[in-house]
């Protein structure tokens, strides 16, 4: 399945609650990563930078535990519920398929949000590119009433929970979502495109309560090149 045709059968590999085959493509398309293994098996992809790169901003305490053991758990819970659901088709007993696909959807969801927010961030910010800023203009009005309208969704997010940037492709336009619970609240078709962590386990060894300093740190880390790669991967095959 191409992306092309996967955006167009609405199947949001980043938010879907079961991934479909060639879901997959889609991560590693834009960012050039292995998400998964030959046999299948959700692997997890290493940081694209060092762990104390976003000093000052993101502290390397935070981004090893942040990788290492939140991140790494979603794999871990993805792999497990994908062979139960396996063994439900293979046994033809559904009984536990709720909570499975439950698991799937709280798993999926982290190990593919979390493989699109570490390259949203880099050392180096790099320049919008052309096209972005002109969707970023079109949708928004300008680059700073984004900035204020991604800050404030993002700081109102209620309890854990992403702030998203994403290219809708029935509109041909970008919107700004939350994500509470990330398995929930998702425009289907909306394909991410940038995206900030708001879980706590993402800022508060450094920051404790303060989300919104956080989030205004994170500008100072996006990494606008690889944004606006994503941006034309998806703009390009609608």
């Amino acid at each position: 399945m191409n992306k092309r045709n996967f955006i167009k059968a609405g199947s949001l590999a980043s938010l879907a609650a079961f991934i479909p085959a060639g879901a997959e493509a889609i991560v590693k398309g834009l960012d050039g990563l292995n998400i998964v293994d030959k046999n299948g098996v959700y692997t997890l992809p290493p940081l694209p930078y060092p762990y104390d790169a976003l000093e000052p901003h993101i502290d390397a305490k935070t981004m090893h535990l942040h990788h290492d053991i939140h991140h790494a758990g979603y794999v871990k819970g993805l792999n497990k519920a994908t062979e139960k659901v396996k063994e439900c088709i293979r046994d033809n007993d559904y009984s536990l398929i709720k909570h499975w696909e439950r698991e799937l959807a709280f798993n999926g969801s982290g190990h593919f949000l979390h493989t699109i927010f570490w390259g949203s961030m880099g050392p180096k910010q790099g320049r919008i590119s052309k096209d972005l800023q002109r969707y970023i203009d079109k949708s928004f009005g300008s680059f700073d009433k984004f900035k204020a309208y991604f800050s404030a969704t993002s700081k109102s997010v209620e309890g854990s929970g992403w702030g998203i940037l994403a290219y809708q492709p029935y509109s041909d336009k970008l919107v700004i979502l939350q994500a509470e619970k990330h398995q929930n609240l998702s425009q289907w078709i909306s394909v991410p495109i940038l995206l900030i962590d708001v879980w706590e386990h993402a800022y508060y060894l450094k920051y404790q309560n303060r989300r919104g300093d956080y989030i205004d740190a994170f500008f100072d880390v996006i990494n606008w090149e690889t944004v606006s790669e994503r941006f034309n991967a998806v703009k390009t095959n609608k």
